[in-house]
């Protein structure tokens, strides 16, 4: 692999060209660079709104029997989804967990729910404790990350400059936390998920963690492919994080483009086109090539940034 960084605070020339970030921590990056004024995105304008039952959350009507339940006041922007069949529900990750996104899913339907996450990172897994259905990958991230996180770890999200409004009623800074929610059964690479005239498959792409997945529709060609990809910022600078793994994953979900309608993301924006797998496993290509050159930021990280989203990373990945 041999990845290309241009001088700290310099410009890369070209499609691949990074600007240098503020010097802030990179969990208040988005916020303090102004995303507040960017919300609500203008791809929202052009989605028909549902009704929501807890203020928190906006409410999309994306498809036929598919929600996005978006999150637009913390800079995360996590975005999760409601998908119906004839008989059963699958909510396909559950937010932060600072609004109440069982009253969401209540409202919006009467079928049994069961909670399905992309992975476990906390922004995807708040409200897993709400719901009486989990299922999980069977990794020992999926394990661990099941036990919650405590105030201490993850506090900063619902810090002032991350945040566009007050939190809401009981929510505070010093009591926020990831609860911890159990796993009902595990699930793999390959299984399926029947919800009664609509089937869903499990697909692993590890890389942005080890129990990340996509969740393909095959019969609509509906692909939500979680924090794999989403038209923005992409996080690749985790510890947990495993960049040729990642790779080798976009590569996967990128021959199934011939088949797919539709991308379903996790943040900012809920609808992509399936060609931007493409454009991002060409990304990655040009990245392990050393043809795209990366920027250090002020903060510390890395960014390559390409037409409509960047690829950030910990240098010591590279």
């Amino acid at each position: 692999m041999i990845l290309r960084l241009a001088a700290a605070g310099a410009l890369a020339g070209g499609v691949f060209a990074c600007a240098p970030g503020p010097d802030v921590a990179s969990e208040s990056r988005a916020a303090t660079a102004g995303f507040c004024s960017n919300v609500p995105r203008s791809q929202y304008a052009e989605l028909e709104r549902a009704e929501a039952a807890d203020d928190w959350f906006e409410v999309f009507r994306v498809a036929p029997r598919v929600y996005a339940i978006y999150e637009p006041f913390q800079f995360q922007e996590v975005i999760s989804y409601l998908i119906l069949g004839d008989e059963g529900a699958l909510l396909f990750d559950t937010g932060m967990g600072i609004g109440r996104i069982r009253a969401v899913v209540d409202a919006l339907t009467t079928l049994p729910v069961t909670v399905l996450n992309s992975h476990t990172h906390m922004d995807h897994v708040g409200g897993n404790a709400a719901f009486e259905r989990v299922l999980a990958m069977d990794t020992e991230f999926t394990r661990t990350r099941a036990r919650g996180r405590a105030n201490s770890e993850v506090r900063g999200e619902v810090s002032a400059n991350a945040l566009c409004r007050a939190l809401p009623a009981g929510i505070t800074e010093n009591n926020y936390h990831t609860p911890a929610f159990e796993i009902a059964a595990f699930v793999g690479d390959g299984d399926t998920i029947a919800l009664g005239g609509r089937t869903l498959e499990v697909v692993a792409v590890p890389g942005h963690t080890p129990d990340a997945i996509a969740l393909l529709d095959r019969e609509a060609g509906f692909l939500w492919t979680g924090d794999s990809f989403y038209e923005g910022p992409i996080w690749l600078f985790a510890p947990e994080t495993d960049l040729e793994a990642y790779r080798t994953s976009m590569a996967r979900l990128a021959e199934l483009v011939p088949e797919l309608t539709m991308l379903f993301t996790a943040h900012s924006t809920p609808v992509a086109q399936p060609s931007r797998l493409l454009e991002l496993t060409d990304a990655l290509d040009a990245m392990f090539e050393g043809i795209a050159v990366g920027n250090r930021l002020q903060d510390g990280g890395v960014e390559f940034v390409f037409e409509g989203f960047s690829i950030m990373l910990d240098p010591d990945q590279l």
